[in-house]
């Protein structure tokens, strides 16, 4: 008897509600009580200001989240009716603006609106409806039946991980693939907040600065990062057939989210101006060993992808930030890209630590043969 797989939606929509949070919240500092009611902003009058992308923003951010949160539910009780998963996920979601809001009052920078309240439930709303559609039409039934052909009972974990991975590329990095460049970051914010105690004595000082990956280093960087998808997928693919037709998808997909990220960045001319020899040699090589991989068995898969995943922090973490890097984030954390700033610079940083922390977990339990 085969045992029922679990469904990825609400993983997703816990990590989507995670990104919301910081996304409102952000810059979170400056707390600070304003004198007023927290939730005087309901009767406060329309803004007089507000423009199409500030409508649009309001609805969009908010659609995915209650497209996911219906589809949890339709997947998790199916004894629930569309209309009660379209109740249940426009409501959280309309608690999550409110929750936001509220919160909103106490940050300076931010400014809790009425409108932006309306306009995120409709939204949730309309996610959520469109998730109701896709069940009634049997898209969702279709996508279970192609997921379960596909890939392996639990499968969640890793699927949640794929789907993250191309929006984790949208926020520019040093080395092409380079997620998890959090070293030279995190040092500078412990010495920050160690600054005037006893305690920064305590840290260890390097006696050296950092140095530019040189290319063959990098090549080995932009390999192991690109390697690291097609392992994962390969993880919990059930096929050696299946893998051969998804890992092209995936390094296509990631090569796409790339060029993306820099034509935002630097403007559309400069869209493939990260696609240098280096870059290009070790996408070609990940392509080879994955090839070399495809009939690997899934512990194998797993093994290789956790030392893929040490290796390439490693490398990657001993490279600084350069100055032309440093200018470029500027466009993102203080420019037109702020709204989307938070979102992506966390799954950046946090992505190939969580993958890890699944590889381990994989590896932690016996590892079903398919």
């Amino acid at each position: 008897m085969t045992t029922p797989h679990k469904s990825a939606a609400l993983p997703l929509a816990l990590a989507y509600a995670a990104l919301i949070v910081y996304a409102s919240l952000y810059p979170f500092a400056d707390w600070r009580d304003q004198g007023i009611a927290p939730w005087s902003y309901l009767w406060a009058p329309w803004p007089k200001y507000w423009t199409g992308f500030d409508f649009g923003i309001n609805v969009a951010g908010y659609v995915p989240l209650g497209f996911l949160m219906a589809l949890a539910v339709l997947r998790t009780r199916p004894d629930a009716g569309g209309w009660q998963a379209i109740l249940r996920a426009g409501l959280a979601g309309s608690a999550v603006s409110f929750a936001m809001e509220t919160l909103q009052s106490y940050l300076p920078a931010r400014i809790p609106s009425n409108v932006d309240l309306g306009l995120n439930a409709l939204g949730a709303f309309a996610g959520a409806v469109l998730a109701a559609g896709l069940e009634r039409a049997g898209a969702v039934a279709h996508w279970s039946r192609a997921r379960s052909y596909w890939f392996v009972d639990d499968a969640r974990g890793g699927l949640v991980l794929l789907a993250l991975w191309p929006v984790a590329l949208l926020f520019p990095a040093a080395v092409t693939f380079g997620l998890g460049q959090v070293f030279e970051r995190l040092e500078a914010a412990i010495a920050e907040w160690l600054l005037d105690t006893p305690f920064l004595d305590w840290m260890p000082l390097r006696e050296f600065e950092l140095q530019p990956l040189v290319p063959a280093v990098e090549l080995l960087c932009v390999m192991l990062g690109a390697l690291v998808p097609c392992l994962l997928a390969f993880l919990v693919t059930r096929s050696v057939a299946r893998r051969a037709l998804l890992m092209p998808v995936i390094l296509a997909v990631g090569v796409a989210a790339s060029a993306l990220s820099a034509a935002l960045s630097w403007g559309p001319e400069h869209a493939w101006a990260w696609l240098s020899l280096p870059v290009q040699v070790g996408i070609a090589a990940a392509v080879v060993v994955g090839v070399l991989l495809l009939g690997a068995p899934r512990r194998l898969c797993a093994a290789l992808l956790l030392v893929a995943l040490v290796l390439h922090l490693s490398l990657l973490n001993q490279a600084p930030e350069s100055a032309y890097f440093a200018q470029t984030l500027a466009t993102w954390e203080q420019g037109r890209f702020i709204r989307f700033h938070g979102l992506v610079q966390w799954l950046g940083w946090l992505w190939p630590f969580a993958a890890l922390g699944y590889v381990l977990v994989v590896l932690s339990r016996r590892v079903r043969q398919t």
